[in-house]
């Protein structure tokens, strides 16, 4: 989940790790930047700040109300553009904009934002009686409500188990089969309350109903599968030295970070009883400093931040 703000809910926009993700951009004033991430822009602000008039920063965003909310200062810069779309799109997006193999930086804020967790009526929160939706583009798509009605046992078990990693997840996935026969899911509390009966054990401080609604977020939106579709395009979108920057908040999403990271790190999977120097293996990333953590005054500020990771690594090219 990333930390974010509203105007009309209030909240106070606090981008995590602002100053850790400028760092590791190693901003270049005249390059070319895409923060695939929008949100309410707070990334992409300090990103402007530091570029020259003839640098350029590219936004994305699924959510619509994320557009929605874009400020004068952004509309008025002509350094920046902003598009409504999945960042699985990047590809083809940097291709319209004839900035493939040029981009300076990508930056990946994963998961769902704070301005979207809580407006109660998107329904990917529990704590208040919502419709059953979770998309993070609500103009398309199936619901939450949708799948948790159609979708199979076996189905909703696997989805809670892999994407939750909830170990009560076949009970739960029971629950909601039997339930669903008498009456359809509609609302995230009724949900939420099935849930809650169906685990045996609730832990301290924790709903009962955290993992699997995480889980069914995650389904409904593919987000693990965008994100290694987006991996695998930023390769080809960055130039030489150019950064990648993630910024994870689950275990799911950083271990699929990590591992991309490693592996094109370390280059062509040569068998290990054949000899080859380091440069023959065409390493397509270079791994920059260990995984960063918020501080404990960030966390004390902004308690949403405390589980996010960043990680970065930089192009090569031969």
């Amino acid at each position: 989940m990333k930390p974010g703000g509203d105007e009309k809910s209030g909240y106070v926009h606090m981008p995590v790790l602002l100053h850790e993700v400028m760092q590791a951009l190693n901003i270049q004033a005249e390059g070319i930047y895409v923060d695939c991430t929008f949100g309410r822009g707070g990334h992409s602000k300090m990103i402007l700040q530091q570029l020259a008039d003839n640098g350029r920063l590219f936004a994305i965003d699924r959510d619509p109300a994320a557009i929605d909310s874009l400020l004068n200062e952004f509309y008025q810069d002509p350094r920046f553009s902003l598009e409504k779309d999945r960042f699985s799109k990047l590809l083809e997006f940097t291709r319209k904009h004839r900035i493939n193999g040029r981009v300076a930086g990508i930056l990946l804020d994963l998961g769902v934002s704070s301005p979207q967790l809580d407006d109660a009526e998107r329904g990917f929160g529990f704590r208040n009686q919502a419709a059953l939706d979770m998309r993070m583009d609500n103009s398309s798509g199936m619901t939450a409500a949708e799948w948790v009605n159609s979708a199979s046992e076996d189905e909703i078990t696997n989805t809670l188990r892999d994407y939750g990693e909830e170990k009560f997840a076949k009970r739960i996935a029971r629950a909601i089969v039997e339930t669903r026969k008498d009456e359809r899911i509609e609302s995230t509390t009724r949900l939420a309350e099935l849930i809650a009966k169906a685990v045996p054990v609730h832990e301290k401080e924790k709903h009962p109903a955290t993992r699997s609604f995480q889980a069914i977020r995650i389904r409904i939106n593919e987000e693990l599968d965008e994100l290694r579709t987006v991996l695998v395009q930023a390769l080809e979108v960055l130039e030489h030295k150019g950064r990648l920057v993630v910024i994870s908040f689950h275990s799911l999403e950083d271990r699929i970070v990590k591992r991309f990271m490693r592996d094109h790190s370390r280059g062509d999977n040569y068998p290990p009883d054949i000899p080859v120097t380091a440069d023959q293996l065409h390493p397509k990333l270079k791994i920059i400093n260990k995984a960063v953590y918020p501080t404990e005054d960030e966390i004390r500020k902004n308690p949403r931040a405390r589980s996010a990771v960043l990680r970065t690594a930089e192009r090569i090219r031969e």
